[in-house]
C-alpha cells in the first residue's frame, strides 16, 4: 500500500481525470452530487468559495496496492481501507469521493477531497508525507497487506511531476553518496546532475539541523527522499567513507613502498652486495709490502741457523 499526495488549485481537472477512465468506479462519496461529472465538480467549487485565501484546496490521493494482494482487494475492502486511511490523516468533515480504477496491474483508488472542511477551515497538510508514511505502514501491518519492494524497484519512468523528480533525487544521492568522501565532493557531484541543497540551520547559529534536496521547482526534505538521507544519517555516512578511504591509503602504504622507495631500496641493497664482494675478493687479492718480505727473509735466516750444529773439537 502507498499513498501519493498531490496538492491542487482545479477541481476540474482532477475530478475530470479521475472520472475519465471508462472503468472508473465511485466507491463512496460525501457531500457532493453525483448527478453527473459537472454536478460533482460544481460541488466542491461552491464549498471551496468558504476559504478563497486557501490557493491549493484540491487534495488528491491515489492509494496503490501491491498485485500481490488482488484478490482480496473487494469494492467493500478498498473502500474500507481509503476510509481508515482518511481518518489516520485527519481528513475529516468534508467533501470527498473514492473512486476505483481498474486501468493497471496493480488495485488502486483515487482520494479526492476538498482542503476546505465544511465548516469553511482548512484541512492541515503540515508534515503530509510522513504522515501518509506512517499511516500507509499501519494500515498494512493491521491487515497483513504486502509491502513493496523498495524504491529501488519502482519504475520511475512512470512516474510524473513531483513524484518523479523526488525519485530521481534519490537515485543520485545513494549512487554518489556510495562515492563522496566529504560534504564538498557531495555537493558538487549533486550539483552536476542539477541538484542543490538547502541547509537549515538552528536559530543564528552555523549548527545545522535538518536538509532539503532541490530539483527544478520541485524541493524535498533529506528524510522525505529517504530516511536513510537525513542530515544526520548523511553526515554520519560521509564521515564513514572518509576514514575507509584513509584507512585504506595507510594499509597501501605499509604493504606497498612508494615506487621510488622500492627503487631506491632495490638500489641500495644491490651496491651493499657488490661492497661486500669487493670487501672479500680484496683479501684474497692483497700484496705484502717490501717491509713484510724483508721481515720474513730475517726470520727465515734465523731460523736456519739454529739448526746447524757446530762440529766438536
Amino acid at each position: 500500500m502507498i499513498g501519493k499526495i498531490v496538492k491542487g488549485r482545479s477541481f476540474k481537472g482532477c475530478i475530470s481525470y479521475v472520472l475519465a477512465d471508462k472503468d472508473a468506479n465511485i466507491l463512496a462519496s460525501e457531500g457532493v452530487l453525483e448527478t453527473d461529472v459537472k454536478s460533482i465538480i460544481n460541488s466542491f467549487y461552491m464549498q471551496s468559495l468558504l476559504n478563497p485565501n486557501l490557493s491549493k484546496c484540491v487534495g488528491h490521493i491515489p492509494l496503490a496496492f501491491s498485485p500481490d494482494d488482488k484478490e482480496r482487494m473487494t469494492d467493500q475492502f478498498m473502500e474500507r481501507l481509503a476510509k481508515e486511511y482518511m481518518k489516520l490523516m485527519g481528513i475529516e468533515n468534508t467533501q470527498y469521493i473514492i473512486v476505483r480504477h481498474s486501468n493497471t496491474s496493480h488495485p488502486h483508488c483515487h482520494i479526492v477531497f476538498n482542503r476546505v472542511d465544511n465548516d469553511g477551515k482548512t484541512i492541515t497538510d503540515r508534515n503530509d508525507q510522513y504522515r501518509n508514511e506512517k499511516v500507509c505502514k499501519q494500515l498494512k501491518n493491521k491487515y497483513n497487506l504486502t509491502y513493496g519492494k523498495g524504491k529501488d524497484k519502482v519504475n520511475v519512468l512512470k512516474l510524473k511531476g513531483a513524484e518523479e523528480t523526488k525519485y530521481e533525487i534519490y537515485h543520485a544521492i545513494k549512487y554518489i553518496l556510495s562515492k563522496a568522501q566529504n560534504w564538498r565532493q557531495f555537493e558538487e557531484a549533486l550539483k552536476q546532475k542539477g541538484i542543490s541543497i538547502e541547509y537549515k540551520r538552528k536559530g543564528q547559529t552555523d549548527e545545522v539541523q535538518g536538509i532539503s534536496f532541490k530539483k527544478g521547482e520541485h524541493s524535498f526534505k533529506g528524510s522525505d527522499v529517504d530516511r536513510k538521507f537525513s542530515y544526520s544519517k548523511l553526515d554520519r555516512q560521509l564521515t564513514e567513507n572518509s576514514y575507509s578511504h584513509e584507512q585504506l591509503q595507510y594499509e597501501q602504504q605499509r604493504v606497498t613502498p612508494p615506487k621510488e622507495a622500492g627503487a631506491s631500496l632495490i638500489e641500495n641493497a644491490v651496491s651493499g652486495v657488490a661492497d661486500a664482494v669487493s670487501s672479500i675478493g680484496g683479501l684474497f687479492d692483497m700484496q705484502p709490502s717490501n717491509y713484510d718480505m724483508n721481515e720474513a727473509e730475517a726470520l727465515l735466516r734465523k731460523k736456519k741457523k739454529r739448526k746447524i750444529k757446530r762440529p766438536r773439537l
